[in-house]
């Protein structure tokens, strides 16, 4: 997959709250729907309270899913330490968090030199600006709408103007939204700009993921089409 330039939908389930014990099925089942990529939650139980994967399942699924883009959301303290792993794994994107490392641009540094994209995601309490001085070196940024390290929270509406903010601001930037997201606040994350969309629980237990997710890239899309053209 190639990164959108925010120029277009590019949607991701968050296989968090799919059946874990069938991951690799469950991952080809999301991409069969039409998912644009695969959204993957590492959380260390230190910068989050849960515990999910590593890199050892990362590697099992690569051979599984040729051609996939991973996408992983690394909700883990010192982030540096992951990435050559990660990146032996197989993985595409390394998306850590500007509040667990004391040095951002290090960070995007080693995993460029990994050889994989680098997102920086950003807690609902953190001021959208932190990220301002890194945009230039990243691939994306990612705006959770939820407290990271768990699935099935509530929407944070009030997150929502970092998205605009930086849509405003930089027209082409990938910049996506992860947490709570679904058909009931697709339409929100379309008003303000967002191209890359993160669903978890909405998606991944629908009843027709195909469905759900050709209905919410068609609003983001239409969203991003008046975004362009009113601004």
């Amino acid at each position: 997959m190639a990164l959108s330039s925010g120029s277009c939908c590019k949607l991701a389930p968050s296989i968090l709250n799919a059946d874990l014990s069938n991951l690799a099925a469950e991952c080809q089942k999301l991409m069969e729907a039409g998912s644009d990529y695969l959204h993957l939650d590492v959380m260390d139980g230190h910068f989050v309270p849960n515990l999910t994967f590593g890199h050892p399942v990362v590697k099992c699924l690569r051979p599984k899913l040729p051609g996939v883009f991973f996408e992983m959301h690394m909700m883990v303290a010192d982030p540096e330490k992951w990435i050559e792993g990660m990146a032996d794994a197989g993985a595409d994107m390394y998306t850590f968090h500007f509040e667990a490392t004391k040095d951002p641009a290090g960070c995007i540094r080693k995993i460029r030199e990994a050889g994989m994209k680098a997102g920086m995601g950003i807690n609902p309490p953190t001021d959208v600006e932190v990220v301002l001085p890194f945009i230039d070196l990243l691939d994306c940024v990612l705006i959770m709408t939820v407290n990271p390290g768990f699935g099935g929270q509530k929407f944070m509406q009030e997150c929502l103007p970092k998205i605009e903010f930086l849509r405003q601001k930089y027209k082409h930037l990938d910049i996506g939204v992860d947490g709570g997201v679904g058909p009931k606040t697709i339409q929100e994350c379309a008003d303000v700009g967002a191209n890359l969309i993160v669903s978890g629980s909405a998606l991944v237990q629908h009843e027709n993921p195909k469905l759900c997710i050709t209905q919410m890239r068609n609003i983001i899309n239409a969203g991003l089409e008046r975004f362009h053209q009113d601004r």
